[in-house]
């Protein structure tokens, strides 16, 4: 071992404590792992979620982000080129546990020669890991933080400029249960809001540009969940039945607009304002504000059957895509919620479908 390896060593070794000493030499590595031991991260992608972590004691939690473009349907009809963690916009969806250590192998597929990193609002330190984690094409870059902080996480990429990057799709989210893990619901989902500023379309393209200047100006083309129109509609809806618990795990990569989240025909019972898992929920909440770069917890039962609306409130932004449903099944709860006449449906209209 180098006398500059052995000083890393040291280094990443005082920081994040002796539990990470696993990427020390072989007889400090052995001794480590029976401090700490490592586990491949529990991923899923929009509008999935990891399931809940059983354990009770820190893990080194070992993730591997890679980026690439790939270019589909951001609308029907109209494709556009995304930047992508893992192939997908948003980027997967990462749980780990307060106490953790994140074990992150970020590596670079993008052909272009474009250079990218991660920065993590869950890490402490500079760049949130931007700074240690910058590949180019064919690089692998190996990087340990410690997971301090409980909550709910918006992970973005942070190569310059920074802004191109988040508006082109690499985000993703991160969550650090608390110590003590979270209550139990029926349904999880993970829904991402963000908004994509393109050039306009000559006769006959199909192909979308993107554009900084709109980006600038903050006059996006689409505003949506999950990276692209209609995500949480037709196939996509998410699906619930009466008397379940729902949690979301709602964020807003942005980059510019802030998110009023609402769900129409719902009350949240719960809302761990800008995802603080520590402090007690506020109760009963109609809508709440995510900023961008920021995130939310919300959770609510679903008593009355039906098709319930999650739109962001700044309530032109449905016709740019930032609408969506739960479906739920069930029988009818009169004592809730009941008319002298049948629902009268809404052709075309995507508030109440």
């Amino acid at each position: 071992m180098t006398s500059a390896t052995a000083g890393r060593t040291a280094l990443i070794c005082g920081t994040v404590g002796a539990l990470l000493c696993l990427v020390a030499a072989p007889p400090v590595r052995a001794k480590a792992k029976k401090m700490l031991p490592g586990e491949e991260a529990r991923l899923a992608f929009a509008p999935e979620v990891p399931p809940p972590i059983t354990r009770r004691k820190p893990a080194i939690v070992r993730v591997t982000l890679d980026s690439s473009v790939k270019t589909t349907e951001i609308n029907t009809g109209v494709t556009y080129t995304y930047w992508t963690f893992n192939g997908r916009v948003p980027g997967p969806f990462i749980r780990a546990r307060e106490g953790d250590a994140l074990e992150v192998h970020v590596t670079n597929s993008d052909q272009s020669g474009m250079p990218h990193n991660v920065d993590f609002h869950a890490v402490t330190g500079p760049g949130g890991g931007a700074t240690v984690t910058t590949v180019t094409q064919g690089e692998e870059r190996v990087a340990w933080f410690a997971l301090l902080h409980p909550g709910l996480y918006v992970y973005h990429c942070a190569a310059p400029p920074v802004m191109d990057h988040i508006a082109n799709g690499m985000y993703g989210l991160i969550l650090v249960e608390p110590k003590r893990g979270l209550p139990k619901v029926d349904r999880e989902f993970y829904v991402l809001q963000s908004e994509f500023y393109t050039k306009e379309l000559s006769e006959g393209v199909t192909q979308l540009e993107f554009s900084h200047e709109h980006g600038v100006q903050e006059h996006p083309r689409f505003v949506v969940f999950n990276g692209q129109v209609g995500s949480l509609t037709g196939d996509g809806a998410l699906k619930a039945k009466t008397g379940e618990r729902v949690r979301i795990y709602f964020g807003n990569a942005g980059p510019n607009l802030i998110s009023s989240f609402h769900v129409i025909g719902e009350i949240f019972d719960l809302v761990y304002r800008e995802a603080d898992l520590v402090s007690p929920p506020a109760r009963s909440i109609q809508t709440t504000l995510v900023p961008a770069g920021g995130a939310t917890v919300v959770e609510f039962d679903v008593e009355v059957p039906g098709t319930y609306t999650l739109v962001d409130h700044a309530i032109f932004r449905v016709e740019k895509g930032a609408v969506g449903y739960l479906q739920v099944e069930g029988e009818p709860r009169h004592d809730i919620y009941v008319s002298q006449d049948d629902p009268v449906g809404c052709p075309g209209c995507m508030v109440h479908p």
